[in-house]
């Protein structure tokens, strides 16, 4: 990388390659460093997650209260999500020139000071329209945790490991949600001051998230070759499927070339709108709609349907990384669509339970439909980053994650918001049950280009 591409960012510039080490040095050092660089992306990721968007978790305490209507709330929880959606592309342009290294913590850092500022000055939070400015501020700062970890993961992991440490990898989203969940919840009932007092759900998450930036900015090394090491696919001997281009070229050219022309790019990209209109359209309502519609039910059973909903995501990420890696042998499409179809079937039998059912069966539905959203989820930044050249991955995987914030995030906020005030939870749900067959409809018809290209590669080696 030419120096002209790294001193605009300063001191969050990419390091320079130093002098190879010598052969001896190389395994040993290989092992120690890319273990210790992902173990940095994965607690630092799920940091990102415990900051994110705990308006979710306090909802039905700001509708009950009347401190906002379901209206307001889907207008604040979509200010974060929106202004995430424009940073994941926005600063993954800056990550992919970048240190992983330092983008990463101090964009962790910055989010919880944000949250500490919303918890512990009232005045920033005396009207909707303020709040949701401070969302959107907040939810800046979040885009700086998937780009640098993108980056990480395709510098320090080669092809055909790549699939498999992702899945992992995305189970940083579980981890952190689950355990916002869990974090709310105790300091709700440790240090609430009353039934309408929302903001230990923001400071106590913010206060833990400081220390995780702390440990990954220990843990985290940007690329082998900043540490004297060959390139991933020289060590490993595995070629990229898509070879990086030279890095002297003008981003703009990169971006054209490779993402806004790109047919698999941006199928995935709409794609991704509705698998993220699923996502957050369960996830962001499940504290409301239990409380709602459950017999019963209190803030804290809803909380602790949200956190079931992200920590089942685990076991369904690493199981669509497997499917679809034993059963569609790399056609990831195949797993996505398979996964998609069993949300519908979950979704549509969780709407249909009646009031009076045992929460812990409401519990078991959301836990379903959790681990089965993920794998989607995970999928598309996959098929993203897997079918970029590396010096953009993460730039492609920040497109895709563009118009499923932007768009899908807006229709699971404010969407979903408003057909609850307007039209109650059976319209909803029978809009989200359409979501997942356009989805599954969307993953078939990219699911025929990535075919084409698997059969491609295949004739490719052949040849060679």
């Amino acid at each position: 990388m030419s120096s002209a591409d790294q001193r605009p960012l300063g001191l969050l510039s990419a390091p320079p390659a130093l002098p190879r080490l010598p052969d001896h040095e190389i395994a040993p050092t290989y092992r120690r460093w890319r273990a210790s660089a992902f173990m940095g992306i994965f607690i630092g990721y799920a940091g990102f997650y415990l900051i994110r968007n705990n308006v979710s978790l306090v909802a039905s305490i700001l509708k009950d209260h009347g401190i906002m209507s379901a209206s307001d709330i889907g207008l604040v929880a979509n200010a974060v999500l929106f202004a995430y959606g424009l940073s994941k592309f926005f600063m993954a342009m800056l990550s992919d020139r970048a240190n992983a290294r330092y983008f990463m913590p101090l964009g962790l850092a910055l989010s919880a000071i944000m949250n500490l500022f919303i918890a512990l000055v009232p005045a920033l939070t005396a009207s909707v329209g303020l709040f949701a400015v401070l969302m959107f501020i907040n939810g800046w700062f979040q885009g700086m945790g998937w780009p640098p970890s993108g980056r990480v993961l395709v510098h320090w992991f080669s092809t055909r490991e790549r699939g498999w440490r992702t899945s992992i990898w995305n189970c940083a989203h579980n981890v952190g949600g689950a355990g916002i969940g869990l974090i709310s919840a105790w300091a709700l009932d440790s240090f609430a001051s009353d039934d309408a007092d929302w903001t230990p759900a923001f400071w106590a998450p913010a206060l833990v998230a400081l220390v995780v930036a702390a440990v990954a900015l220990l843990l985290i090394r940007d690329r082998p070759e900043a540490m004297g090491l060959p390139p991933i696919e020289e060590y490993a001997d595995d070629p990229a499927k898509v070879e990086a281009d030279n890095d002297e070229e003008d981003w703009r050219s990169l971006l054209f070339d490779h993402v806004l022309r790109s047919r698999v790019i941006l199928l995935l990209a709409v794609t991704n709108v509705f698998v993220y209109t699923l996502r957050y359209g369960v996830l962001n309502w499940i504290p409301v709609y239990l409380t709602d519609y459950i017999h019963g039910a209190n803030v804290k059973d809803g909380i602790l349907g949200f956190a079931i909903y992200e920590g089942a995501g685990i076991a369904g990420t690493l199981l669509c990384g497997w499917v679809s890696d034993r059963v569609f042998h790399g056609w990831r499409s195949g797993a996505g669509i398979l996964f998609l179809g069993g949300v519908g079937v979950a979704l549509v039998i969780y709407w249909q339970l009646p009031p009076t059912a045992p929460m812990g069966l409401f519990y078991l539905l959301i836990a379903i439909i959790g681990g089965l959203i993920y794998g989607p989820v995970m999928l598309i930044g996959l098929q993203a980053i897997d079918l970029s050249p590396r010096n953009v991955a993460g730039t492609a995987a920040g497109f895709t994650g563009l118009f499923g914030y932007l768009l899908g995030a807006t229709l699971a906020s404010s969407g979903v918001g408003h057909l609850i005030d307007q039209a109650g939870w059976n319209i909803t749900y029978m809009c989200l049950v359409g979501v997942v067959v356009v989805a599954v409809i969307l993953m078939t018809v990219v699911g025929r280009d990535e075919r084409r290209l698997l059969r491609e590669g295949s004739a490719h080696v052949s040849e060679g």
